[in-house]
């Protein structure tokens, strides 16, 4: 589809071309162009990656239409090169009885797996994109109502342009914030733990000697394929009996999100950016860290502990050991993603958020719907900071009843793992937002 110069926010815009993938095979050939394009993307991580994006969608994409536009410069320059990539899929979503709408949404959205979800663009071509994208969306009205593109990087260059040019469309747009937390990493150990607490500090070498004495100790980071299966299933096991003894079903239940996590691990171990640690006492695996590495960036996705060596502070050791490893080997940050502070605190992790940017074109059923959503979740998050936190939970667990699952808007309020105490109380969720819009502060739920 040939998407024509149009007069976007800085004048006329050079001619691109838009190719639409609706298929997992065929979307593979385009991988280099993708890979080359992720290289000279300034926000581009792994969840925007083929890694993530294929894995998920086998694990995932059942009941949804894969829609992966990729936009190309028709310049006689530069005619072919790929400049944007808006990964998306199409489904039906229920909005009453029988009644449903069609969202348009991230590919990777939906599970509760993914974070950082991105539309990468080529630097000086984020404007040119946002009115490409929405040439596509205005001419194919009749494919989705309403739009839904959430936990984009608060920095995502082409998802800002995108939300400027629908607001000069005026488009019904609304923003919102999703709490995250993250550490910025010295350039050596003992800078780091400087921003420890003393008490930590002291922690991190004495249980580290005391297992030592206790055990027969080994902590290892997985290497080899041979090694995969034991230690992601010593992860879903561990994570497990952490979930189930607060009363929740747990992450790993999922057949579909176990074959995920096998998938993804194989590809990213490939790429020699697996960050998957276990740690053994006496030859059994009491502690797994699952995380990954993008350039100098470390993204924690998942753990689990055994609920037996609690005393032993088994996770504590392994994140200090992991920590000390990862920033001699030049890492510069060590993503949490999504969810408040709580024991992360500790570890000198600061506050950041994402987006989730949510749109429909005006006075259409998908704005409608946009509206009484947005209503109705800020009333919500009044209640959040204002009921007992035992009545809220009495809440989400009514929630999890009545929906089978998990909801990604009502979490938990239970500790973390081997927090020393009581995760501090939120503020109001509810703030004023740039353009007068409402954005609540939506808590990805508990991994």
């Amino acid at each position: 589809m040939h998407i024509p110069g149009a007069l976007g926010m800085k004048g006329e815009v050079p001619e691109l071309t838009v190719r639409v993938y609706h298929d997992l095979d065929v979307l593979r050939t385009l991988v280099p162009a993708w890979d080359e394009l992720l290289s000279v993307y300034p926000t581009a991580t792994t969840f925007c990656s083929w890694e993530w994006l294929s894995s998920w969608w086998r694990a995932f994409g059942v009941a949804r239409q894969l829609l992966v536009l990729a936009f190309y410069d028709r310049s006689p320059n530069n005619q072919g090169k790929l400049i944007g990539l808006a990964p998306l899929s199409v489904e039906r979503h229920r909005i009453a009885g029988p009644a449903c709408l069609r969202k348009i949404r991230l590919m990777g959205d939906g599970s509760g797996d993914s974070d950082n979800l991105d539309m990468p663009v080529r630097p000086g071509w984020e404007e040119q994109f946002a009115v490409a994208l929405h040439r596509y969306l205005s001419d194919q009205k009749g494919l989705w109502d309403f739009c839904e593109l959430n936990t984009l990087p608060a920095d995502s260059p082409g998802a800002e342009s995108l939300r400027r040019y629908l607001q000069t469309q005026r488009w019904h747009v609304l923003q919102y914030q999703r709490v995250a937390s993250a550490i910025d990493l010295p350039d050596n150990w003992e800078g780091y733990l400087r921003q420890l607490s003393s008490e930590d500090q002291k922690n991190l070498s004495r249980y580290a000697r005391r297992l030592e004495k206790r055990y027969q100790t080994r902590i290892y980071r997985c290497t080899q394929e041979s090694e995969l299966a034991a230690v992601l299933e010593a992860l879903f096991q561990l994570h497990q009996e952490r979930w189930q003894a607060a009363g929740e079903a747990g992450s790993f239940a999922s057949e579909e999100r176990r074959r995920f996590y096998y998938d993804l691990s194989r590809l990213l171990l490939a790429r020699s950016s697996l960050e998957l640690w276990a740690l053994e006492l006496n030859g059994r695996i009491a502690a797994v860290q699952y995380a990954f590495r993008y350039g100098k960036t470390v993204f924690q996705l998942q753990e689990g502990f055994d609920p037996g060596r609690s005393s032993d502070r088994v996770g504590f050791v392994l994140r200090g050991h992991v920590m000390k490893q990862l920033i001699e080997e030049g890492v510069r940050k060590y993503d949490f993603l999504a969810g408040v502070p709580g024991y992360k605190a500790r570890w000198s992790a600061q506050v950041g958020h994402y987006v989730n940017c949510h749109f429909a074109r005006p006075l259409t059923l998908g704005s409608g719907y946009l509206s009484a959503v947005h209503n109705a979740r800020a009333g919500k998050e009044w209640l959040r900071g204002n009921v007992p936190e035992s009545i809220w939970n009495l809440l989400h667990r009514v929630n999890v009843g009545v929906r089978g699952k998990p909801s990604r808007e009502v979490e938990p309020k239970i500790a973390e793992p081997e927090a020393s105490s009581p995760q501090t109380a939120q503020s109001n969720p509810i703030k004023q937002a740039e353009g007068g819009k409402i954005a609540v502060d939506v808590d990805k739920q508990s991994r």
